[in-house]
């Protein structure tokens, strides 16, 4: 009865100081929200810009991690890994990130800067074989600012036409999960989540011609909705130094019951001179995905990482304007293919220096769009990563419970298939504090 007292006094406790830590995280939301981390034009579409999915202890992996698991990282990808967190341990993980992105076309270029706030998320062990993680992360982001003018003749004279565009918004998604082995080598898990967010869009053309009204379009949603993804991992032991390991992820795809609006107003100087709004109810579903990873480990001291995402946008409605009249249909998506590969070296996970214990990480990745642009295919995107992680400590124990402060960078191209449309080159800078606290090991007195 002791023993299970205190065992659920423990457990009462890491709930309590995991919400604590997720509090601090959020608190720092509301500045980070100045920039959305986002400068593309190409977030217009769908949702905006998926957001990586990556981790600090990925990140210069590229984001790889279906088939990873060490018990000594917070692994969201895939939630089969909660199973593996060390029975003494509360992992507490939060993520920074900086770009700069240079924007355009090959006449004329803009830099800008972005900082966000990648994620924050807590998990401890509740039983044996069975892990808890609950946490914040973002889904998709929307920003983006652009102009541009033309001009037409009207009873001989020239009149200069500005067109505006602007957006703002993204989805972000609070979770908890649960992971459970059965047996050596299994372990199976899902993540629950709600998902949020605001999509703003807005087209303003006015003109040099006072007489001409102004025009301003909307297009507004606010969604909100569930989200559940399973996984399941296994690993195999090959030899004393060789493992193998396959990560399998599922994300249920299905109808968002929350509506679009559009607005057309013509506008003379404040006065409006006609409206028009819309809206279409269930416009938006979640597409379903499907996630698998290799993994491969050499003494503990070498993990390398394949993983492949199949993400089934080409089926799911999303709103769009036909002519005059605002719908929601398939087909204005496609289905997207994201490729990654990582690897990360620990020279002695058993020594007892300081640079035994840095760990050293790259990776590469590859991802189809899934957007189109005026019906042909968007960009394709590239990028390649770096990172080190190093522990914040002078003691050193086997399982790795010691803080850990994750730095990695990387560059990503964005490019289209015509060298008219606008290219993106981001170079990023990432901050990760992945906190392994032994709060729930047992001490003996002699």
């Amino acid at each position: 009865m002791n023993t299970l007292s205190t065992r659920a006094r423990a457990a009462a406790a890491a709930v309590q100081k995991g919400a604590f830590f997720l509090c601090l995280a959020f608190a720092a939301l509301p500045a980070a929200a100045q920039t959305n981390g986002s400068n593309s034009p190409y977030s217009r579409y769908g949702f905006g810009l998926p957001a990586d999915g990556a981790q600090s202890f990925n990140k210069g992996m590229a984001g790889t991690g279906y088939a990873l698991s060490d018990g000594e990282q917070l692994n969201f990808k895939n939630p089969a890994t909660y199973a593996a967190i060390d029975s003494a341990a509360f992992l507490f993980d939060v993520g920074f990130t900086l770009q700069n992105a240079n924007i355009g076309t090959s006449r004329n270029r803009t830099n800008a800067r972005n900082a966000r706030v990648d994620y924050a998320a807590a998990g401890f062990r509740m039983l044996p074989g069975f892990g808890l993680s609950l946490g914040f992360r973002p889904y998709s982001t929307v920003g983006y600012n652009l102009s541009g003018t033309s001009t037409f003749e009207r009873a001989g004279i020239d009149v200069t036409q500005t067109e505006t565009y602007n957006g703002d918004g993204g989805l972000r998604e609070a979770y908890l999960g649960l992971g459970f082995s059965p047996f050596k080598g299994l372990s199976v898990g899902f993540n629950a989540g709600y998902l949020w967010g605001e999509l703003n869009h807005s087209v303003k053309a006015s003109f040099s011609d006072a007489t001409i009204y102004t025009r301003n379009r909307k297009y507004e949603a606010d969604i909100s909705t569930y989200k559940v993804e399973f996984g399941l991992q296994y690993h195999k032991r090959l030899s004393p130094l060789h493992a193998a390991s396959i990560g399998l992820v599922y994300g249920l795809g299905h109808d968002i019951d929350s509506r679009a609006s559009y607005y057309d107003q013509q506008i003379s100087s404040t006065t409006v001179v006609s409206a028009d709004t819309q809206r279409v109810n269930k416009a938006f579903a979640l597409p379903h995905t499907f996630g698998v990873g290799l993994g491969w480990n050499y003494a503990g001291k070498l993990r390398v990482g394949l993983d492949y995402t199949f993400q089934k946008w080409g089926s799911v409605k999303s709103p769009v304007l036909d002519g005059t009249t605002y719908v929601s249909r398939a087909g204005e998506l496609k289905d997207r293919h994201l490729f990654s590969l990582g690897a990360e070296f620990m020279p002695n996970p058993r020594g007892n220096n300081w640079r035994d214990h840095i760990r050293y990480s790259l990776g590469l990745t590859y991802a189809t769009p899934y957007s189109r642009v005026n019906g042909e295919d968007g960009p394709s995107e590239y990028g390649a990563s770096l990172g080190v992680a190093l522990p914040i400590t002078t003691l050193y124990t086997y399982t790795g419970n010691y803080p850990v402060l994750h730095l990695s960078a990387g560059y990503r191209r964005v490019q289209p298939k015509h060298s008219w449309l606008v290219s993106e080159n981001y170079l990023w800078v990432s901050v990760g504090l992945t906190f392994n606290e032994m709060w729930f090991q047992k001490w003996r007195v002699r």
